[in-house]
Formats: C-alpha cells, sequence, structure tokens
C-alpha cells in the first residue's frame, strides 16, 4: 500500500491538538481526517475508507472506550491507537480491552506515534 492512500482519522475533540495532529500525520505524508467527537466519526460515510483510526479516550458524549468497542464490532481489522491525558492504569486497560494497539499518554512523543502507524505500511 502506497502512503498516499493510506487514511488516518483522528478522533479529538481539543481543537489545537487536532489540528497538532493532522499537521504531524500530514507532514508524514498520510491522508488525515479529523473529527472532534466519535458520533462526528461515525455519522461522516468514511468508516470503510479508514486504515487507523486515533481517538482520544476523554470525547464528550461517546467516549473513546465505546468507540474503540464499536470499531471492534464493525471494522476488526481496523488499526486503533488511543490517547489519552489520564494516566491511571485502569484507564489505560480499558483502552487495550476496548481493542486499542497502543495507548499514548499526553504529551504524545510524536515520532512514538509515527512508529506505531509505520509499520502496518
Amino acid at each position: 500500500m502506497r502512503l498516499s492512500t493510506f487514511i488516518v482519522a483522528v478522533v479529538e475533540d481539543d481543537r489545537s491538538m487536532l489540528e497538532s495532529l493532522e499537521g504531524l500525520l500530514g507532514a508524514a505524508g498520510y491522508e488525515v481526517l479529523v473529527y472532534l467527537s466519535g458520533e462526528e466519526f461515525l455519522s461522516s460515510g468514511r468508516l470503510q475508507d479508514v486504515n487507523c483510526l486515533i481517538t482520544d479516550i476523554g470525547l464528550p458524549g461517546m467516549d473513546g472506550i465505546e468507540l474503540l468497542r464499536l470499531m471492534r464490532h464493525r471494522r476488526a481489522d481496523l488499526m486503533t491507537i488511543a490517547i489519552t491525558a489520564r494516566q491511571e492504569p485502569h484507564v489505560l486497560k480499558a483502552a487495550l480491552d476496548a481493542g486499542a494497539l497502543q495507548v499514548f499518554l499526553k504529551p504524545l512523543e510524536s515520532s512514538d506515534l509515527l512508529m506505531a502507524i509505520a509499520p502496518t505500511l
């Protein structure tokens, strides 16, 4: 798969973080779709186009854990990554149990996030 066809969806309610991730991933050559909520992502009609989902855990409405669980049932093949500012072990475990392949703590290390996505290419 060519890098330019690899689509990453980012679900993050913090606009500055969303813009930062969009810039980082775009500069790395990925096509990036950004959403402020899980509901917005699900209603976008792009679920089948996405190769990787990066979601914040602490979202208003449907939280990231619920979104991860939904993805496990709707798109079991989808690479999912969770990000969070919360460091409690039960939160991190919940994200992994819900289907996240990895959980990254904020502030993110850009290189770690890019390395987590790169091996899939």
